[in-house]
């Protein structure tokens, strides 16, 4: 493994997949934009290609671009945490291998799937890419977006079968998941919190990081909200949330790259609408978001 899951930490920053004005082709000098300055407003990771990124909208060619426009800009200055999810145990292995060869530090799958997987294929999916890839693995669970849902027991499984299964982000907003998590392990499987309006209770329970796409629009109040809850300072903690707490359950229901995307253009950054079937915000919500990011 390339990076000890020890270096994964903090604010792990999900940034959009910026495409040009007729929605056709990537745009790689706004990514590169987007990725430096999530790096240098101080966010101690990059994850690009999870739900935020549109990968489930992406080609082939376009996912490895992605890659290769993240991992560049980064150039080592915080890890990048590759979302290799596909549909297909093999396109996810192409995923993974060539997010490993591209200098990803790790790679984050969340199972996708039409027909509703049981414990065992979720099980050898994870095994097949762990086989085929060097890279640590986050396992993704959330089954809002991917209809497979990952009992905290199958993660814990998993966890000690599989050798390169080294993190959990658990999405669906329920802290007794990670809990359980916690008592199944002693604490031994780091996990991360990618429900936002969760955030402030994951991280007091000792999440490692929060994995989101708010350090788009707001990064200090994210940074701030974690540097508080790690030094104890919880009544502090609480203020920054209350204030943040409006904008995240904004984005969550919203859509992240439709309301993320609509967001950075109010805030004077164009990225381009999300790609069809997904709609850029209607005028109610573009009036909402630029309320909340007025009040911010």
């Amino acid at each position: 493994m390339t990076t000890a899951t020890t270096e994964i930490h903090g604010i792990i920053a999900y940034p959009v997949t910026p495409f040009t004005s007729n929605g056709e082709d990537i745009d790689t000098g706004k990514l590169a934009a987007l990725v430096e300055q999530l790096v240098a407003t101080g966010a101690h990771a990059i994850a690009p290609l999870g739900s935020t990124g549109e990968s489930a909208y992406l080609t082939e060619a376009e996912f490895d671009t992605v890659v290769d426009t993240t991992v560049g800009v980064v150039n080592g200055r915080v890890p990048v945490i590759v979302g290799a999810s596909d549909l297909t145990t093999a396109n996810t292995i192409r995923r993974g291998k060539y997010a490993q060869r591209a200098g990803a530090d790790a790679l984050m799958i969340l199972p996708v799937s039409y027909w509703k997987l049981t414990d065992r294929e979720i099980a050898r999916h994870y095994a097949s890419v762990a086989a085929a890839v060097d890279l640590p693995i986050m396992a993704y669970n959330n089954p809002a977006t991917s209809g497979v849902d990952m009992s905290p027991e199958l993660l814990v499984r998993m966890f000690t079968d599989i050798d390169n299964v080294a993190m959990v982000k658990e999405s669906t907003g329920d802290l007794s998941r990670v809990q359980r998590i916690k008592e199944l392990t002693g604490g031994a499987l780091p996990f991360y919190n990618g429900s936002n309006p969760l955030v402030l209770d994951a991280l007091t329970e000792g999440a490692a990081g929060w994995c989101t796409a708010a350090p788009n629009l707001r990064p200090q109040p994210c940074l701030d909200l974690y540097t508080a809850v790690r030094d104890g300072e919880l009544s502090r903690a609480r203020e920054i949330y209350d204030d943040l707490a409006p904008l995240l359950r904004f984005i969550v229901a919203g859509g992240l790259p439709t309301t993320v995307k609509a967001g950075l253009e109010l805030l004077g950054v164009s990225v381009g609408d999300p790609r069809a079937p997904l709609l850029a915000l209607d005028e109610a919500g573009r009036t909402e978001l630029k309320t909340l990011l007025a009040v911010a």
